[in-house]
């Protein structure tokens, strides 16, 4: 295919984590036990929720949709990674490319406005606990959901169609084990402003926009709790929302430093290990996050696997 005088690019070379085999090997192993973890843990969590009537609440809605989305983010890249670990083949069509940026851009912009989801959850039960049940009734819950999907994949679509247009003329070498949008930007040969400007600006507003919120959420509930007289209810009313912060903390910390910063200051090494960090390593954790000092899921988990036996 031609454009102009230059011939488009029809498949890139993922080079991965590292080119050592004897790294690679290890490297096989720990990825793909991180991922069978965090599918299978994941999966754990959504059948514990939908078999327990007990968390058909909007907290436990919103946790089994970031619980989905985290099995799909993950789904996009380690599959792909590990095929081209075992077989030495990094080449990967322009298509498919395009594909696992726009699913991956998708994904992750989807996890960020769940948690603003949860974190709106937490506000209003702390804040507002006798409009609790009428504010986020079933209709607005399911809304929400749906908003965070529609939008984030809008957004990623966006992305997509304004990289397909762009021309590749070689090098055709990513220097990263997934597409990304940054190391595709920096392999064209086409006037990349628009994208950037797009990636800065309405990239930035995407994820900061959800953090903003969930921030100025926690900013209210801390208020909220220090009016509570008791320290051992300030305790407990604060440790219903452990386990988002903590979710919350890691996936915004690695998000913001990769993405929120100009192009010019992109490092491969640095991002890659980066990018491992929120695309295998948070996915998997959730669950334990999640559940470990949950007394509600440990039950539901009980009864799921007395159901199994």
């Amino acid at each position: 295919m031609m454009r102009g005088n230059q011939s488009h690019i029809t498949e890139f070379l993922l080079l991965g984590l590292t080119s050592d085999l004897k790294q690679q090997v290890w490297l096989f192993a720990s990825f793909l036990g991180m991922y069978l973890v965090n599918v299978g843990g994941n999966s754990v969590i959504i059948a514990a929720i939908w078999g327990d009537a007990h968390l058909h609440t909007p907290m436990y809605f919103f946790l089994s949709n970031l619980s989905l989305v985290d099995i799909c983010f993950t789904t996009v890249i380690v599959p792909q990674m590990l095929v081209n670990m075992l077989t030495q083949r990094k080449a990967i069509l322009f298509t498919r490319c395009l594909a696992q940026m726009y699913f991956f851009v998708a994904f992750g912009i989807t996890d960020s406005f769940l948690l603003a989801a949860m974190a709106l959850d937490r506000y209003v039960a702390i804040c507002h606990p006798l409009h609790y049940t009428t504010i986020m009734n079933p209709r607005c819950c399911l809304q929400l959901v749906t908003a965070s999907w529609l939008v984030s994949h809008l957004h990623s679509l966006t992305h997509t169609i304004l990289m397909a247009r762009l021309s590749f003329c070689g090098p055709n070498v990513i220097h990263h084990f997934f597409c990304d949008v940054q190391p595709l930007l920096m392999l064209s040969c086409s006037d990349t402003s628009v994208n950037e400007l797009l990636a800065f600006t309405e990239g930035s507003f995407v994820i900061m926009s959800p953090f903003i919120f969930i921030t100025v959420s926690y900013v209210y509930i801390t208020r909220a709790v220090l009016r509570v007289p008791s320290r051992r209810g300030r305790y407990k009313v604060f440790s219903t929302c452990g386990s988002h912060l903590t979710v919350v903390a890691l996936f915004y910390g690695t998000i913001i430093s990769v993405y929120i910063r100009p192009s010019s200051t992109y490092s491969v090494t640095k991002d890659r290990v980066i990018t491992v960090v929120y695309t295998v390593v948070i996915p998997m954790l959730n669950p334990f996050i999640y559940s470990l000092r949950n007394k509600d899921m440990k039950q539901a988990m009980k009864k799921l696997m007395r159901k199994t036996d």
